[in-house]
């Protein structure tokens, strides 16, 4: 073999090596972007509210954003990762797109995985069905639906509100929701709500379970 043809390919095979190392390096920091909790949130084992509640975010938790399908992203945060509702995320300071959030996270989700979207990438975007919208009700710690909250939809429970039991004072439910109140853990001494209350009277600061039906 000629000496320049020798020196030729061991150029390519060098670069090509090259090449291998950084796109194994570059590819797990290309399928996760930064996020924000914008409003505590429950956070889930798979993309949907059919599956089990495996944590709580808290509004302000800074988490990456790993993938998402229809309108719920993966997140990774401290404590349990899971799913949460992209209408609680949002990414440079502004809210992520709740029925196609991977395009305000820089990637979608096809058949074969994440696709990277890198900006001048000219090949049109994947088209995901979003998931159908869901009715949610609201629990502040303050009354007139002012201060921190955490969201339930149709069909949650939670029989301790942990960090959050004793701070409830008003709800919003703007869709007429069978919401259940309870001063005991297990949905004991309990209370029902079918429209927004403003304020909880004696129930006010003394809610530790609740329950939407």
């Amino acid at each position: 073999m000629k000496r320049q043809t020798r020196r030729t390919l061991l150029n390519v095979a060098t670069a090509l090596a090259v090449a291998a190392t950084a796109a194994l390096v570059l590819m797990p920091a290309a399928q996760a972007a930064a996020g924000t909790i914008t409003s505590n949130v429950n956070v889930r084992s798979g993309p949907g509210t059919s599956y089990r509640v495996v944590d709580t975010a808290i509004r302000g938790t800074q988490v990456d954003v790993r993938q998402c399908e229809g309108n719920w992203c993966f997140v990774q945060k401290p404590g349990p990762d899971g799913w949460v509702s992209a209408n609680y995320l949002s990414t440079g300071g502004r809210p992520a797109n709740p029925t196609q959030p991977g395009l305000s996270f820089g990637f979608q989700v096809g058949p074969n995985g994440p696709t990277i979207n890198f900006g001048n990438n000219q090949r049109p975007p994947i088209v995901v069905r979003p998931e159908p919208s869901y009715s949610e009700v609201c629990f502040y710690d303050r009354t007139r639906f002012r201060g921190e909250s955490n969201c339930l939809t149709s069909g949650d429970s939670v029989r301790d509100l942990g960090r959050f039991a004793d701070r409830i004072s008003s709800i919003d439910n703007p869709d007429g929701l069978t919401v259940q109140v309870c001063s005991e853990r297990n949905f004991r001494n309990c209370r029902t709500y079918t429209s927004s209350a403003a304020s909880l009277g004696d129930f006010d600061d003394y809610i530790v379970s609740v329950r939407v039906r």
